[in-house]
């Protein structure tokens, strides 16, 4: 007799993520020799030069174990933000963080506030740990702060705001971020995701100012994995008090960021000119993106990323259906509720021209 298991109550509310299709699993499903992934929001400049050199380098050292507070990493994030060691942590991912700020905070009983739609992480450490997870509708696909301070009560013990936001790409202005931070309770802790902070452009304020004010409930995120090209390594890091970083560093495993990408990422962080030729590739193609859409009618939110949340105004699991078959892989928006938009990767000038003549014909087809 076969067992049935059962795990625990809270893990039945746990939808498992769904990543954007991978490039070699198209290929053999459709029969295709090229396909363009537009869903996942990746460099299409690739990784930088001197993290590729760095990796090289060290690659003959992958028999030893790295070094489980990644110090160098660590140093070289304080030495550019100007902050201390003791205020970073380093992840696998800025998703392992996510987890672990879960771990260290939430209870049964607790609330996290997390905007809808927005990046799924945060609904998943709530459910993960048994917390109720307060899902507040986006306006115009953006945050309202004022909706958020309008449902806090004893129970909140996270608010997670994405900025700029996924999927939608929308960007908290200052004054409204600092208004808003001011009149959160010092128990709450703020998660500000700028994972895709690079391409916000000059006038995005970031949560670090809150860190260096010494705002002890500010939590900044950001990655290795968008703008440093870095995805399949898996690293990230968050900003916050010692007190804070403390906390979340207890629920850290040991040796939770292989050695190839602490150097990798260590080198990247001071790659200047992939930064830039990145956001200006990136730049390029919202301009083109933005007049296409406007050409067709479509309304699109003006994004500080590296993607466009577009109303096609057609059933958006059909067009990525179509879509794929021509080789071009999309986000749908029905997986964020959103059944006729869809999010789509600023890519290389070529492809972003290939997309918009596949996605026409696509919608003539269905």
């Amino acid at each position: 007799m076969k067992i049935e298991w059962k795990g625990r109550e809270a893990i039945n509310n746990i939808k498992p993520y769904s990543p954007g299709k991978a490039i070699d699993e198209v290929k053999k499903e459709l029969g295709l020799e090229i396909v363009y992934k537009m869903a996942s929001n990746e460099n299409p400049l690739g990784p930088s030069r001197l993290a590729i050199d760095a990796i090289k380098e060290n690659i003959s050292n992958i028999h030893i174990y790295p070094d489980g507070s990644s110090l160098m990493l660590k140093k070289e994030i304080a030495k550019k933000n100007n902050i201390k060691i003791e205020e970073i942590i380093i992840g696998n991912g800025s998703d392992e963080i996510i987890k672990l700020l879960g771990e260290s905070f939430l209870e049964e009983g607790d609330t996290i506030i997390m905007g809808d739609p927005s990046f799924s992480e945060y609904d998943y450490i709530g459910n993960l740990m048994g917390a109720k997870v307060k899902k507040i509708p986006l306006v115009n696909f953006a945050f309202n702060l004022e909706d958020i301070l309008d449902n806090l009560d004893d129970s909140v013990k996270i608010i997670a705001l994405c900025n700029p936001n996924n999927p939608t790409g929308t960007v908290i202005g200052k004054d409204e971020l600092i208004d808003f931070i001011d009149r959160i309770p010092e128990k709450i802790i703020v998660v500000l995701d700028e994972a895709y902070k690079e391409y916000a452009g000059e006038n995005f304020y970031s949560g670090l100012n809150f860190i260096k004010e010494e705002k002890n409930n500010v939590l900044v995120l950001n990655t290795f994995s968008k703008i440093y090209g870095l995805a399949a390594l898996r690293v990230g890091y968050g900003i916050g008090s010692e007190s804070l970083i403390s906390w979340i560093t207890r629920a850290k495993e040991p040796f939770n960021v292989n050695v190839l990408a602490q150097v990798g990422a260590k080198a990247a962080l001071n790659d200047n000119e992939h930064i830039k030729n990145s956001i200006d590739l990136n730049e390029d193609g919202k301009v083109f993106f933005y007049k296409e859409f406007s050409n067709r009618g479509f309304e699109y939110s003006e994004s500080g990323a590296n993607f466009i949340w577009v109303d096609i105004k057609n059933d958006s699991k059909l067009v990525f259906e179509g879509l794929l078959k021509k080789g071009i892989v999309i986000r749908p928006g029905n997986v964020f509720g959103a059944d006729t938009h869809i999010r789509v990767t600023i890519d290389k000038p070529e492809i972003n021209k290939y997309f918009i003549e596949m996605l026409d014909e696509v919608i003539k087809e269905i």
